[in-house]
């Protein structure tokens, strides 16, 4: 007869064997930062960029299994669930893809594209977003030859 520390062994290899385990583990960080986060200071809301900003940076993190920092930047940023449509992204984002780059995160083909581009010196001419300013963000970028 089994002791209670074998089945204990048992049931938890058997959990995470079918990645049940990790999903737990990740609903329970999430659940316990949610319980922790201060409501009382408001989040900026949601804006398009952010939207498509945390869902490559998700797309990223599922494709290399970082499932626990996912859940928990989906909890604390507000995203939704359901992930956005890899379409509907690469046309906001005015990305055109080929067989081979669909296989990868969108993120690691936009880092290729300016890692390897040699437009204006090698360097990208970054500007301010719509967003509003806060206490860490700037809607001013300084111009390269500043």
């Amino acid at each position: 007869m089994a002791t209670i520390t074998e089945l204990k062994c048992a049931v938890r290899e058997t959990l995470e064997s079918r990645g049940v385990l990790g999903q737990l583990k990740a609903r329970i960080r999430a659940e316990v930062f949610s319980a922790l986060d201060d409501q009382r200071e408001p989040r900026p809301p949601l804006s398009h960029e952010n939207l498509l900003i945390n869902e490559l940076i998700r797309e990223y993190l599922e494709f290399n299994k970082y499932r626990y920092t996912s859940s928990v930047l989906t909890a604390e940023s507000g995203q939704p669930e359901v992930p956005l449509d890899r379409q509907f992204l690469a046309n906001e984002l005015r990305v055109a893809e080929d067989t081979s780059s669909k296989s990868v995160p969108l993120l690691y083909g936009l880092v290729s594209h300016f890692m390897n581009s040699s437009d204006n010196g090698g360097k990208v001419f970054l500007r301010g977003t719509s967003l509003p300013a806060g206490p860490t963000a700037s809607n001013t970028v300084p111009r390269p030859d500043a």
